[in-house]
C-alpha cells in the first residue's frame, strides 16, 4: 500500500537561497519512511534536484520506500537499508564547554557560502542557529538548545529536525570555502528524542573523499553524553553561484 500526503517547504527551510535545506527535506522523506519500516533498516535518503520551496510536493510512501516529487521533476528518494550502514556514524563526543568553545571558531560566520541555511546560516533568524566549529582533528563540535517549536505534540522534538540538526556538523567537517558542497545524500537514525530546551551537543567528521565527493558523519548526544541520532552524508561539490 502507498499513501501519498502534499508537502510545501516553507521559505524558513531553506539551504540555498531558492532551495530547501537539504537535512530537512532529507527529514521530511526518511521519517516518513522510518515509520513503516521493518525493524532493523534505516532510511538512506538521496536528493535528486534542488528541493523547490512554496510549491506542492508529492510525498509517496510505501513499506520500503519514498519519493518527494514535484511537477517536472523528482526530488529525492528514499530506501531502507541495514542499520549496520551507520557503523561509522558514532563520532566521539566532547562535553558542552569545548563545544561552546570550538563554536568561536565556526567558520559560517564570516564566509558562509548559504547564509539563510535553516541549520547553521547566520542571516535565518527562525533557524536552528548551529555553529558547528572545528577541533583540529577532523571533527566539529557546537551546542543546541531545541526551542519549543521543534516540538511534536508529545512535547520531544519532532524527528524531521533531528536529521536537520545531523546535517551542516558533517558539512562544516569539511573545507567548504576551498570545497563548497551541498548534500547528495544521508542515512539516520533516531535512537531517542530529546525535550525542547534540552542541552544537546551535535559532532560531525569527515570520513573520506572520493572525486567530486566528500563522506561525513555526525552525532547528537544529550545533557548526559548519550547518544540521541547519528547519520552518514555524502556531499557534492558544487559551485555556489548555481544556487544562488
Amino acid at each position: 500500500m502507498t499513501t501519498r500526503e502534499v508537502l510545501r517547504i516553507a521559505p524558513r527551510f531553506r539551504g540555498p537561497a531558492k532551495s530547501g535545506n537539504g537535512g530537512y527535506v532529507a527529514g521530511q522523506v526518511g521519517t516518513a519512511l522510518a515509520a513503516v519500516a521493518a525493524d532493523g533498516t534505516v532510511p538512506r535518503v538521496r536528493l535528486m534536484a534542488p528541493p523547490p520551496m512554496e510549491v506542492d510536493l508529492d510525498l509517496l510512501v510505501s513499506s520500503d520506500s519514498a519519493s518527494l516529487a514535484g511537477i517536472e521533476a523528482p526530488v529525492a528518494e528514499a530506501i531502507s537499508v541495514a542499520a549496520d550502514t551507520l557503523d561509522q556514524a558514532t563520532v566521539d563526543p566532547v562535553g558542552p564547554d569545548e563545544a561552546r568553545a570550538a563554536e568561536a571558531q565556526y567558520k559560517g560566520l564570516v564566509n558562509h557560502p548559504f547564509p539563510g541555511c535553516f541549520v547553521c546560516g547566520p542571516e535565518n533568524t527562525e533557524g536552528l542557529r548551529l555553529r558547528p566549529g572545528p577541533l583540529g582533528d577532523g571533527r566539529t563540535a557546537c551546542t543546541w538548545h531545541p526551542s519549543t517549536d521543534l516540538a511534536a505534540d508529545d512535547g520531544l522534538v519532532d524527528p524531521v529536525f533531528l536529521w536537520a540538526a545531523l546535517d551542516c556538523p558533517g558539512g562544516w567537517a569539511i573545507d567548504l570555502e576551498g570545497r563548497p558542497s551541498v548534500l547528495g545524500q544521508m542515512s539516520a537514525c533516531i535512537d531517542a528524542r530529546p525535550p525542547a530546551g534540552e542541552a544537546c551537543v551535535v559532532m560531525g567528521r569527515i570520513l573520506g573523499e572520493d572525486g567530486r565527493k566528500t563522506l561525513t558523519a555526525s552525532t547528537l548526544y544529550d545533557s548526559d553524553g548519550r547518544v540521541l541520532a547519528r547519520a552518514q552524508h555524502t556531499w557534492i561539490l558544487v559551485d555556489p553561484a548555481l544556487f544562488i
